[in-house]
């Protein structure tokens, strides 16, 4: 009796919980572009009634569970129209949607406005995202799109100074900052020493930078990512579009392989002033040029496979009268394929090839000198709706990376330089991570996370030993740190492991909705990184090198914490962001007084192991509808070193206490607006002002044999002046565009308007003919009128 009880009992939960299950379906599916059939990412999907939805992954792919019956769904998208459809679920469905851009109609669906809402429930913070149709309207120097600077307009971004390279998030180092094109490492995000980014803006879908609350399936930095990725492709129709500009142009074409099923894309940019110094009869033999080329394959198989291949090959080129030749730049490959186990599991594996080359022709003293990174990284990634409150991210990946710190070769059988070799060195670093989505209740939504990296620094190579392991001695008599003399050495041979170290890497956030326009948000991540930037900058020069951790370079571990309000004001026509942050980063290296760190084959002899702090406050006002829109952004902050000393009797750097990062920007503000009076003209400007970058100057100087020496004070206590600049442009699109295949505009632009004259640096000097001494300053743009012509047919 009892048995048959448990049996009935039993049928009877089976029966509840089948019944359950048949009340719940799937629907899922691609989002694309209507023209092009391009995937777009971040795409909402929501159902109003139920107030359940979600957005599309790096692919264009969602998925949602819903009840059987009929449902409203709603699919928006930051530029494109949104879409009202009504849906019948009464088995798993799957759905592709296609968007069509702003302005122009769709049939046989109902079309509302589409508001740069804050997503108010997604535990998602400390991210920005922008449009390449944004990014485009943004005026810059020469007239030249370019995504890096769009970037500097953000809260918490600033620039490395003027003409610099790289960008610095949240008080951290570029080289803290992990750059992803199209998953690929990009080591030197910029060509001709910062003026430009390597980013040709028409080949660019996606930009998405994490400044905080990090996913789990990112490591390898400290501070930052920035996710940028290409266009599949127009596997539709055969377009080509492009630009010329004043010093550089550009040209992008697309097209299909198979008619909506495969697509092409080749892109090219090229810069020609050093065509302009040939006129000139001092710079003849003179020659400054960059260039670079895009591509991408991309092949749907069936629904549930898909494959692309992507690439990326660019390089700047410097000759100085055919006696010093400089030659640098970035390669990438991607093979990725993705795969639908089912409506709710998707994975994405991908072989990925990056390399980072730097080469020095120096034909004067007779030698040539290359060096660089490259690596070689295999990484899957899994993504599971289990349910519409529920979802999984997990993955691993592995990457093996190859350093040359420098090759020395003679140039010619006359060369007195004999070859040598700086030692190479190998590392790998593999990770496993998961990350999960749950929503709690109505109002509460957390995700959380854990990465476990590994990092192992790898032979062959020969290992400098010190006494008492100590690389950098401390001189009592002269207070001076000084290099350490190695008392052995020890050879390890290939891929035997010098070093090793593991991290748990643990990411968690937490979203509290207090309506339907407001939330508070909190997160907390940890991060590690491995690779450390070897430099004596504050920005990063094609010059600088990677160098892995080691016995004597500790992994840099960086821990942060978030806490925002966000809050969509009437109906999402503007939207309120607040942040404020703090962050506390181990082992970041710092360099004795007088550090040699060119071709310095013992790196470990000037580095002096300290820690980084940076806090502040962020806040973000954008007005997202009508002919004028833009954003205010303005960030307090503070971005500290210390390098205290290892012993009581050593100083450590200035004495051991807080002293500003070459980083810190108390005050950074950043305006942007752009205002369309019609459909000939639109215009658009940016404001920016920045507190001055932190620098040493000399306080004092002594006569030595007749020589005036300088005498520095401590490290980083002056700042150069404020940084600030006003930029414009106008767009002219002819009205005929509409009428024609071949659709063009012209740019113009003027950067730096009121001719501010920005210092990059201040330098200390005598003055020959009056013998006092003189502070001159080093600007590099004036104010820089240009004009451009982009095309399309």
């Amino acid at each position: 009796m009892i048995s048959k009880k448990i049996g009935t009992f039993i049928i009877f939960i089976l029966t509840i919980l089948t019944s359950y299950s048949q009340e719940k379906f799937t629907l899922s599916g691609v989002i694309t572009d209507f023209k092009n059939n391009e995937t777009l990412i971040g795409v909402n999907i929501y159902v109003p009634l139920l107030k359940i939805g979600t957005t599309t992954n790096e692919y264009g792919f969602y998925s949602l569970t819903l009840p059987a019956g009929e449902h409203q769904v709603e699919i928006s998208y930051l530029s494109y129209q949104t879409l009202v459809q009504n849906i019948v679920l009464n088995q798993n469905a799957k759905n592709n949607f296609a968007l069509n851009e702003s302005g122009e109609e769709l049939q046989e669906v109902v079309i509302i406005d589409n508001k740069g809402k804050i997503n108010i429930k997604s535990p998602e913070m400390s991210t920005n995202k922008l449009s390449i149709s944004a990014i485009k309207k943004m005026p810059v120097v020469f007239g030249e799109v370019d995504v890096l600077k769009s970037i500097l307009l953000l809260p918490g971004v600033t620039n490395a100074g003027e003409g610099a390279s790289g960008f610095n998030v949240r008080g951290g180092g570029a080289d803290q900052n992990l750059i992803l094109l199209d998953e690929a490492n990009i080591f030197n995000s910029s060509h001709v020493f910062g003026f430009f980014s390597v980013f040709n803006p028409d080949a660019v879908k996606d930009l998405k930078l994490y400044k905080g609350g990090i996913p789990a399936r990112y490591g390898g930095r400290a501070s930052s990512v920035l996710e940028i990725y290409q266009k599949d492709g127009n596997s539709k129709e055969f377009h080509v579009n492009g630009g010329i500009g004043l010093i550089s142009s550009r040209i992008l074409a697309e097209g299909p392989l198979v008619k909506d099923k495969g697509s092409f894309l080749i892109g090219g940019r090229a810069s020609y002033v050093h065509l302009f110094l040939k006129l000139s009869e001092d710079q003849k033999d003179n020659s400054a040029y960059f260039y670079d080329l895009n591509t991408k394959l991309s092949y749907k198989i069936n629904d549930n496979n898909s494959l692309f291949l992507s690439g990326y090959f660019g390089r700047d080129v410097f000759n100085l009268n055919n006696s010093f030749t400089n030659i640098y730049g970035n390669s990438t490959l991607n093979l990725r394929w993705n795969h639908l186990f089912s409506d709710k599991l998707f994975s994405n594996l991908s072989l990925i090839y990056s390399d980072y080359y730097y080469g020095l022709d120096l034909n004067f003293i007779g030698f040539n000198w290359d060096s660089g990174i490259r690596n070689y990284n295999l990484k899957y990634d899994f993504k599971n709706y289990v349910s519409d409150k529920f979802r999984l991210n997990y993955g691993i990946n592995g990457i093996y990376y190859e350093f040359n710190p420098g090759t020395i070769k003679p140039s010619g059988n006359d060369s007195g330089i004999n070859p040598d070799q700086l030692d190479k060195k190998y590392a790998f670093e593999p990770a496993v991570y998961i990350d999960a989505e749950n929503q709690l209740s109505k109002k509460i939504t957390v995700s959380y996370g854990l990465r476990f990296s590994l990092f192992y620094r790898l032979g062959e190579s020969t290992i400098n030993l010190y006494e008492n392991n100590n690389p950098v001695v401390f001189n009592s008599d002269l207070q001076i740190y000084e290099k350490g003399t190695p008392i052995a050495t020890e050879h390890y041979g290939k891929n035997k492991v010098i070093e090793d170290y593991n991290n748990l890497e643990p990411r968690f956030s937490v979203s509290y909705q207090v309506n339907q326009d407001q939330s508070i948000k909190a997160s907390y991540n940890r991060m590690a990184q491995y690779l450390q930037l070897i430099s004596n900058t504050s920005s990063p020069t094609p010059l600088d090198i990677w160098m892995p951790s080691d016995t004597y370079i500790k992994p840099q571990i960086a821990d942060q914490v978030a806490l925002g309000y966000f809050r969509n004001i009437n109906n999402g026509a503007y939207s309120l962001e607040v942040e404020t942050y703090y962050k506390e980063i181990q082992n970041r290296l710092n360099y004795i007084d007088g550090a040699d760190l060119i071709a310095n084959d013992a790196i470990e002899q000037v580095i002096l192991n300290g820690q980084m702090r940076a806090y502040g406050m962020e806040i973000m006002f954008k007005k997202n509808e009508g002919k004028f829109n833009g954003w205010i952004a303005y960030t307090l902050s503070k971005s500290e070193e210390q390098t205290p000393g290892r012993t009581p009797e050593e100083p450590g750097i200035n004495n051991g206490k807080w002293y500003n990062s070459a980083f810190d920007k108390t005050h950074n503000l950043a305006i942007t607006s752009a205002y369309t009076l019609n459909e000939k003209w639109s215009f658009g400007a940016n404001f920016s002002l920045q507190s001055g970058q932190p620098v040493t100057y000399p306080n004092g100087q002594y006569v030595y044999l007749g020589i005036t020496v300088p005498s520095y004070g401590l490290r980083n206590g002056y700042r150069l002046p404020a940084y600030h600049h006003l930029d414009v442009s106008a767009t002219l699109t002819s009205r005929k565009n509409k009428d024609r295949n071949w659709k063009g505009e012209w740019v113009f632009s003027i950067y730096n308007l009121y001719n501010r004259q920005n210092a990059a640096s201040i330098n200390f000097r005598q003055n020959v003919d009056t013998g006092f001494n003189e502070a001159v300053r080093t600007s590099i743009f004036g104010i820089v009128p240009a004009v451009s012509y982009n095309f399309k047919f």
